[in-house]
C-alpha cells in the first residue's frame, strides 16, 4: 500500500521565530489562537490504515518517528513531498492548540500520523498550565499518537519542574487508562524520572513508549530497555560520542529513526533533506553496529510500520 500524497489547496499561516542551533533552544513559540488552519489535503483521499514509507514491494522504506511538520510554512505541501519520496512519519506537536491545528492540516495525509503533545518547554505553572495539561491529557486519551511529551530538567526549565511532572503524570495516566498508544518522549536530564512516572501510571505495559534523542545515563538506558521502550535515533543524537554508543547498544527490534526537523517555526527544510537525513542516519547506525544496511533498513521499516499502523 503506497502512502497517499497530500495536495494542499491553501498555505498555513507563516510563523516567525529565531532558530538557534542548540537543543535547548530549537522549538518554536505556539502560534496565536487566531491563526487560521486551512484544509490541507483533498478530503476524498482518506488516511490509509497503514503507513508505508516506500512504494516498493519490499519491507524497506524510510520512516521518521519524530518530526515537526507543523513547523513548516505549509505542512501539507511538505507531507506531500515526503509521500512522493516514500517517507512515512510521526509528526509531533508541542501544545494542545498546535495539535488541533496539525490534526486539521495533516489528518488526511496517509503518510503522516499526528501526535497529541505538550512539550515540557511549554508547560506553565499555575491555572493556565493546569488547564493546558488537562487538555493535553484529554487529547492523549483520544489519540493513538501522543507526543511530544515528557520532562526537561535542564537549567533553562528548572523553574517549571514540578508543573512538568504534574502535567506528564496526567498524560501518562490518560495513556495507561486507554492503552494502545504510541508515545514520543522528550527526556533531558530526566530519563529516570520519566521512567518513574510511566511505571507508576502503568503506562509502560500496554503502550509503545519511544525515547526521542535519548541522552540519559547508561544505567537509565538499560532500565528503559528492560522496560520495553523504543528509541528514535537521528543525526543530532549521532553527533555525540554517547549518542553513537547508545545507537549500538539499543536492541535492533527497538531501534527507530528520526530527524527532529524542522528545527523551528518557519525554518525551511525541503522533503529531500528529510530523506537524506534519514538515509544518512541509517547508514551511520548500520556502520556503528556492523550490520548490513539493507537488513537493518528492513528491520527498522517493519518496526516503524508496527508503530504507525492504525488498529
Amino acid at each position: 500500500m503506497t502512502a497517499a500524497a497530500c495536495h494542499p489547496e491553501h498555505s498555513t499561516v507563516q510563523r516567525t521565530v529565531e532558530a538557534p542551533g542548540t537543543r535547548s533552544e530549537r522549538r518554536e513559540a505556539p502560534r496565536s489562537d487566531d491563526a487560521k488552519a486551512a484544509p490541507a489535503c483533498h478530503p476524498e483521499r482518506r488516511p490509509k490504515a497503514e503507513v508505508k514509507g516506500s512504494p516498493a514491494e519490499s519491507a524497506e522504506g524510510l520512516f521518521d518517528l519524530h518530526c515537526h511538520l507543523d513547523f513548516a510554512e505549509d505542512p501539507a505541501e511538505l507531507a506531500a513531498g515526503l509521500a512522493e519520496r516514500g517517507v512515512g512519519c510521526l509528526s509531533v506537536t508541542v501544545t494542545p492548540e498546535g495539535y488541533g491545528r496539525a490534526a486539521d492540516l495533516l489528518g488526511a495525509c496517509g503518510n503522516v500520523r499526528v501526535g497529541a503533545g505538550l512539550h515540557p518547554w511549554w508547560v506553565e505553572a499555575g491555572p493556565a498550565g493546569e488547564d493546558a495539561a488537562e487538555r493535553a491529557a484529554a487529547n492523549a486519551a483520544a489519540s493513538r499518537y501522543v507526543g511530544e511529551v515528557g520532562l526537561d530538567f535542564g537549567t533553562a526549565h528548572a523553574s517549571t519542574r514540578d508543573a512538568q511532572i504534574a502535567a506528564f503524570e496526567r498524560i501518562a495516566r490518560a495513556c495507561a487508562a486507554e492503552g494502545g498508544k504510541v508515545l514520543s518522549i522528550h527526556a533531558v536530564k530526566s530519563a529516570g524520572k520519566v521512567l518513574d512516572v510511566l511505571e507508576h501510571a502503568g503506562a509502560l505495559a500496554e503502550n509503545a513508549c519511544i525515547f526521542h534523542w535519548f541522552s540519559g545515563t547508561s544505567d537509565e538506558l538499560q532500565r528503559a530497555i528492560r522496560a520495553g521502550c523504543r528509541f528514535s535515533v537521528g543525526p543530532h543524537m549521532l553527533a555525540s560520542k554517547r549518542g553513537r554508543a547508545y545507537a549500538q547498544a539499543v536492541p535492533a527490534k527497538r531501534l527507530l529513526l528520526e530527524t527532529d526537523e524542522p528545527p523551528a517555526s518557519g525554518t525551511p527544510v525541503p522533503p529531500g533533506e528529510f530523506a537524506r537525513l534519514l538515509q544518512s542516519a541509517l547508514a551511520e547506525v548500520a556502520a556503528l553496529r556492523r550490520e548490513d544496511p539493507v537488513v537493518l533498513a528492513d528491520r527498522i521499516a517493519r518496526t516503524s510500520r508496527d508503530m504507525l499502523a492504525r488498529p
